[in-house]
């Protein structure tokens, strides 16, 4: 029974506390919630505190739910403002916990592992076929594809798939890494993108293998095609309905809110546009595109994909190469902080090293998207004679994000701000931290060369166009999986509505705390895992039938 009331803004709140709750039971006219609680979490104005064994439940009925929603649209800007601060300040420490186990623990198992087996199984197909990845992939580039009769071509599924892994965590997830975890993190990134190349192959050939055409024409494909012939019957679905729950809230929802607030705060602190004008017109753009369907996207990432890339992979070089003396101690910095990164994080070996892999091992597949199971949806759309043909496109994608894009980017921060006439050299990653956030290391960076202003606004433009065709690509991910859920009886009108919300997310995102919404997405990445890799697993011999074709011509 609820133990006390609170009165906010009309409503009544009745909480209580119980050593187990249920979220299974509901009532009409009764919305019930269980959250679990952090070690000592303060709740509104600091008046009470809860123990982490226990949870509390919110009872609330229809009048009353009302009550408080339209109570809280009246209030003014400033409280509205210190009731989501307060609910952030008690909802971070709680998502922190949950990924720093998740990352830690199962993340970098299951990450490593699915690698290592399809590394050996596969006779590292990463290494045996990286010429022939690379030949398909830079003989088919066009700017201009054209429309296919169905899905898309090579190229423009790649595109589509490097639309989203080449983000923001490109740039603020690899700052957030060397902040967190030292320079020494970025290697780690390519530990784990080094054996991601060979995951993401056994991801892009069981995508094409399982994939489904439905009655008007359109290709859908996907882990949940390939979870469910891995797992036959009841299991086979709940697996690939948990899969399709996760990515939906990873990436359709959440993870555009991670790409609308990091756009936000860029052009914020670049050029003073307030975050919400921004968030409307990323809204307006995302709309035109989205309502084009498979095709006007396709059209859209194999322009965009290539132009940006090149940009910043050409003012990159131009940085490095105005710090060329110091090239060496910086891959010197990575090399030695990867294994003894106490000398920059602090504190004990043991556990400044697991920091250095748990920040290379999220930030790397945050990046990548290898394992994750999201780019699959991208290249199950492809045009090709054979499912190994766009698996070896795939790996090249992995590698163009991690060991171009994302080394590039962390070579300038690292020779710029951490080497001998660096303003972090020789300072911790604690102290580091307290005067630059990961959202302006990379302009701070760029602006040791090229101004300050020009800095801030050449990272901001590029930052600005990865974001958006990862949003682009993350919809459509997010779509197929809400058309597998709820799109059987009439995909139109569910993909119209989960449209509308997702450019709700994509706006609201400008607005939230950066560390919240970064910390909810990587959770959600953190559960796609896990059913993903298990379809992977169980699905090693049709990947290894399908490359045994190839091997024998």
């Amino acid at each position: 029974m609820p133990t006390e009331g609170v009165t906010l803004s009309g409503a009544r709140w009745r909480v209580g506390t119980k050593n187990r709750c249920s979220s299974g039971e509901s009532q009409i006219f009764e919305y019930r919630r269980c959250k679990v609680a952090g070690d000592r979490i303060s709740q509104v104005k600091g008046q009470r505190t809860m123990n982490a064994k226990h949870a509390f439940f919110i009872d609330m009925n229809f009048l009353e739910l009302l009550t408080f929603s339209t109570a809280l649209f009246y209030l003014t800007k400033e409280k509205r403002f210190m009731i989501m601060q307060e609910l952030e300040n008690v909802l971070y420490p709680i998502v922190v916990k949950i990924n720093e186990y998740l990352s830690s623990y199962i993340l970098i198992v299951l990450l490593i592992a699915v690698g290592l087996w399809y590394s050996v199984k596969t006779r590292f197909v990463q290494i045996r076929y990286f010429k022939d990845g690379i030949k398909k992939v830079f003989g088919n580039i066009s700017l201009r594809g054209g429309k296919q009769q169905q899905g898309m071509s090579s190229f423009q599924a790649l595109a589509t798939a490097i639309a989203a892994q080449v983000g923001t965590g490109n740039i603020i997830g690899a700052s957030g890494a060397i902040l967190t975890g030292g320079p020494g993190a970025i290697f780690w990134m390519w530990v784990i993108a080094f054996f991601g190349m060979a995951t993401i192959y056994a991801e892009a050939t069981l995508a094409i293998k399982t994939r489904k055409v439905d009655k008007n024409g359109n290709i859908l494909g996907g882990p949940v095609y390939y979870i469910t012939e891995a797992f036959k019957g009841s299991f086979g679905k709940f697996l690939a309905g948990f899969f399709a729950v996760a990515i939906i809230l990873a990436l359709g929802f959440m993870g555009c809110m991670v790409q609308s607030n990091s756009i936000g705060s860029v052009f914020e602190t670049a050029f003073g546009v307030p975050a919400w004008a921004i968030g409307i017109v990323l809204v307006v753009i995302c709309a035109i595109i989205f309502l084009g369907g498979v095709q006007r996207l396709a059209s859209v990432c194999e322009k965009i994909v290539p132009i940006m890339a090149a940009m910043f992979l050409a003012c990159a070089a131009i940085i490095l190469i105005c710090r060329i003396k110091y090239i060496p101690a910086t891959f010197g910095m990575i090399f030695r902080y990867a294994f003894k990164p106490q000398a920059i994080i602090g504190g004990a070996f043991g556990a400044a090293l697991k920091a250095a892999i748990s920040q290379g091992a999220k930030r790397g597949l945050f990046s990548n998207e290898a394992g994750m199971g999201s780019t699959p949806h991208a290249h199950a759309q492809a045009n090709v004679d054979h499912p190994h043909d766009q698996g070896v496109v795939a790996m090249c994608g992995v590698f163009i994000d991690t060991f171009v894009v994302l080394t590039l980017n962390a070579l300038v921060i690292i020779s710029t701000l951490y080497t001998a006439d660096g303003p972090l050299a020789e300072c911790g990653a604690a102290a580091a931290s307290t005067v630059i956030t990961k959202s302006n290391l990379a302009q701070t960076a760029f602006g040791t060369v090229m101004g300050e202003g020009l800095g801030a606004a050449f990272v901001a433009i590029c930052l600005f166009f990865f974001a958006f065709s990862t949003i682009l690509s993350w919809n459509m991910f997010a779509k197929i999986n809400v058309i597998y859920l709820f799109g059987k009886k009439n995909d139109k009108v569910c993909t119209t509505v989960y449209t509308i919300i997702a450019l709700v997310f994509i706006f609201v995102g400008t607005l939230m705390s950066n560390d919240l919404v970064w910390e909810l997405t990587d959770a959600f990445n953190y559960l796609m895992v896990i059913p993903n890799a298990m379809a992977l697993f169980a699905m090693t011999k049709v990947v290894l039938s399908s490359l045994q074709e190839k091997d024998k011509k």
